[in-house]
């Protein structure tokens, strides 16, 4: 994501974003709020000149309008982000339009802004600059491949190697051969983790097939196989050392924070009646929010005053495990300076 910021009058005014992927329309996804105004470059159907032959035609060309915001929608597979509402600026002032947002298009955004929607922008803009990271977890027999988005990791490819007792030497082999292959085309940094030794085996056949692979390779080890297994790397701080996106791994270390809490009996707070009495006593130390709620009125409430409290916020992505974990608890918890009655 690309970015140019103008001057903000109290929090109020306008951002220029110009996304580049995925990751960023995720990121417009929750940037771009009901009631805010939108301004871009869209198709519209303008009326042509009356044909004696045929009837009346429209013609779509290309127009600057504003668009006053009343529904999002993300679609990942499409790599799309659809922007409704009711045009405010430019022609057909007063009826609904759709704006289809893809990568490579500039938006301009006028709203109110929050600290944690400067944090956002700031991550995006930095996730530009990162190649992405993948992670392979294998086990015997089994390997899956995930790239990590800022919304969790998305799965790319699994892979399974044949059963047959008389054939299990030749299968292992190819299996860790058709492995190696596929991660051959990874030039980014990559991590390959997953519980015994499969792992190394697989790390080295990738250094004598790719000698020249300059990008990071680092293994990990973890207690099981598939989508648990990247987040147990996460956890571990892995992403860390290979200058990732660092939100992700705050959201599993805060959940697990926060059940070793409520396994223990501490200071903790789930469920916005709950949370936002700690947040009016001024006990919230961590603020863990689901991105569903991030337009909640009752939720935002609790974030502006958690702010006003110095008290960190954190967002958790509603399609990785812990945000998950963090609706079942209502979506909404804290991790609390001290107990309140």
């Amino acid at each position: 994501m690309k970015a140019e910021i103008e001057d903000l009058q109290r929090s109020f005014g306008e951002i220029r974003l110009f996304p580049e992927n995925t990751d960023d329309l995720w990121h417009l996804y929750h940037l771009i709020t009901p009631g805010c105004l939108v301004y871009a470059t869209t198709l519209r159907s303008i009326e042509g000149s009356q044909d004696k032959i045929r009837p009346e035609k429209l013609e779509k060309r290309p127009v600057r309008l504003g668009i006053r915001v009343e529904d999002v929608e993300f679609h990942e597979f499409s790599i799309r982000l659809r922007v409704f509402g009711v045009i405010e600026s430019g022609v057909d002032a007063g009826s609904h339009h759709t704006l289809n947002l893809e990568p490579g298009y500039e938006i301009s955004v006028i709203r109110t802004w929050t600290g944690n929607d400067l944090d956002r922008i700031d991550r995006a803009v930095k996730g530009s600059a990162a190649e992405a990271i993948h992670i392979l977890t294998v086990e015997e027999g089994e390997a899956e491949l995930y790239r990590v988005q800022s919304y969790g990791p998305k799965l790319v490819w699994s892979s399974a190697a044949g059963s047959g007792k008389t054939a299990e030497l030749n299968s292992r082999e190819e299996f860790s051969e058709a492995v190696v292959l596929q991660l051959s085309a990874i030039a980014g940094p990559l991590v390959i983790a997953g519980p015994g030794f499969v792992k190394e085996e697989i790390v080295a056949k990738l250094k004598r097939k790719c000698p020249s692979r300059s990008a990071p390779l680092v293994t990990g080890e973890t207690r099981s196989g598939g989508r648990r297994a990247v987040q147990e790397v996460i956890g571990q701080g892995i992403l860390e050392k290979l200058n990732g996106d660092l939100q992700l791994a705050r959201e599993v270390t805060c959940l697990d924070e926060l059940m070793r809490r409520i396994g223990k009996d501490e200071p903790v707070a789930y469920g916005a009646q709950a949370v936002s009495e700690a947040a009016r006593c001024g006990a919230v130390q961590t603020l863990m929010v689901a991105d569903t709620l991030l337009r909640d009125p009752v939720a935002t409430g609790i974030i502006r005053q958690a702010e006003e409290m110095r008290s960190e916020v954190v967002i958790f992505s509603s399609r990785f495990e812990p945000g998950e974990r963090l609706l079942g608890l209502g979506g909404i918890a804290a991790l609390l300076r001290f107990p309140i009655a």
